[in-house]
């Protein structure tokens, strides 16, 4: 059975990514949760990545880092989790790559936390212009659905795949903290939010006592 290393859920939107896409799957996985930030995290997360982070899956003695990777090792097996056609599958793997490696404004200033319930915050021009970006490719995945993904599922390229589990993060963000969306925005939060699957993560999450000062960010009025 394989084992997939993961850091806090109340935070570690990396770890979320997937771990998503193994509960899709219905695949059976040991999980071995790391506290971050502690002292020996580093000598603990050591015995499975030299890279030093989370996420990790371990399949016999094969140690697979980082989130992309993990998910593109599981697409081998279940190609299903990106979209059949062509272009399309180009177009969701452009997506996942740029959540991948971008908008580091909006990662900073709107951490990912389970508990923080539409929490008051002021956001800059640069996390404001990343939010606009998402909201953009969201718009761009529902004006180039085709027939086909319309009657294969409600997500953005029909049934449920990587890049669907690459924005449950940000979703999470959204729902943290109160700003505005669009309504093809808000329809998206809202199908993220009635998975069972990030509910049972969301419900993990809420449920830790570990509070990390700088992930923590907004206020209540």
């Amino acid at each position: 059975m394989p084992t997939l290393v993961i850091g806090n859920k109340n935070y570690s939107s990396w770890s979320l990514r997937p771990w998503l896409v193994l509960k899709h799957l219905g695949i059976g996985f040991d999980e071995i949760q790391l506290e971050l930030d502690t002292p020996t995290f580093k000598q603990q997360i050591g015995l499975y990545s030299e890279a030093g982070r989370v996420p990790v899956l371990v399949v016999d003695k094969l140690k697979i880092w980082d989130s992309l990777a993990i998910c593109e090792y599981l697409a081998e097996v279940h190609p299903h989790l990106w979209p059949d056609d062509r272009n399309a599958r180009a177009l969701a793997r452009a997506i996942t790559c740029e959540l991948h490696s971008g908008f580091s404004a909006l990662r900073n200033e709107l951490p990912m936390n389970c508990r923080a319930q539409q929490r008051q915050i002021e956001i800059s021009a640069e996390a404001r212009s990343d939010l606009e970006r998402i909201e953009q490719l969201w718009q761009q995945c529902s004006n180039t659905r085709t027939p086909e993904q319309n009657s294969a599922g409600p997500w953005l390229f029909g049934r449920f795949g990587i890049v669907d589990a690459f924005f449950a993060p940000i979703v999470i963000r959204l729902l943290g903290y109160r700003l505005s969306l669009s309504a093809n925005s808000i329809a998206y939060v809202e199908l993220q939010r009635s998975n069972p699957l990030l509910q049972a993560w969301i419900r993990a999450g809420q449920a830790e006592t570990t509070v990390l000062p700088h992930e923590e960010a907004g206020g209540v009025e």
